[in-house]
């Protein structure tokens, strides 16, 4: 499998770090150009600087009219959109009645919300462009639930069923849409609920994950090959990436 993206443009929210990150550079290598948004105005400057390929633009998913104009934004500079990556996500742990109105508010802001703008805009530029490839980012929590994430964990199964319905209404426009579901990834949102020994040790992480923790490469290795021709016949499912956690 060669994977090539030449002349095909990805937008890839949260961008400036950690999964996100990974997936815009990962994108890049294989000869895709990148629109790269973020809320981190100075994350965003330092991916710029690495490629000629990416642009950026600060964008806040929960605010629909950032995200309508993130999508009009790599129209304009690139002249199509042949992928969406929603990547963008928030984390925060507490059991449900811990869980304050603010905490709630804003995970599912980010993490439901943002997903749907970021498909309810840029459908429309795909159809365009004559189709593409959406990836939206669940989780292992999109299919089995943990302590003291209920929330996090609702929205991902929500992100998972709306992924299904994007894929079955706009197949008729060549537009495909999956739902990629990291277990645990050795990024800075995910490392502070582990514990240091986990973190220190192989022996550990495999006891949680039987192949470790993942690294943001092998997670976004994963992304393109979805957004690629090379996962044409793919669309309305889970793409599990979790290092054999939901084996267990």
């Amino acid at each position: 499998m060669s994977i090539r993206l030449q002349g095909k443009t990805a937008i890839v929210t949260g961008a400036a770090s950690g999964q996100g990150l990974a997936t815009v550079r990962a994108l890049v290598s294989h000869g895709a150009q990148v629109m790269a948004a973020d809320i981190d105005d100075d994350g965003l400057s330092r991916l710029q600087e690495e490629s000629a390929a990416v642009a950026t633009q600060t964008c806040d998913v929960s605010n629909s009219a950032d995200v309508e104009a993130l999508v009009e934004a790599a129209e304009a500079r690139f002249g199509a959109v042949h992928a969406m990556l929603n990547c963008a996500g928030y984390l925060r742990a507490a059991s449900v009645v811990d869980t304050t109105e603010e905490m709630l508010n804003r995970i599912v802001d980010i993490n439901l919300k943002g997903v749907f703008y970021g498909c309810k805009y840029a459908i429309p530029a795909l159809q365009r462009a004559g189709g593409g490839s959406i990836v939206n980012w669940g989780s292992i929590n999109s299919t089995v639930a943990e302590p003291d994430i209920s929330v996090y964990s609702a929205t991902k199964g929500a992100v998972l069923m709306l992924t299904k319905s994007v894929a079955i209404e706009y197949a008729k426009d060549n537009i495909r849409a999956n739902c990629l579901c990291p277990g645990g990834v050795k990024t800075p949102m995910v490392e502070k609920f582990f514990d240091d020994e986990l973190l220190a040790s192989e022996e550990a992480q495999r006891q949680y994950q039987p192949l470790g923790l993942i690294s943001p490469e092998e997670v976004a290795s994963v992304a393109v090959f979805l957004v690629s021709e090379d996962s044409r016949k793919m669309t309305g499912t889970s793409v599990v990436v979790d290092g054999g956690y939901t084996a267990l």
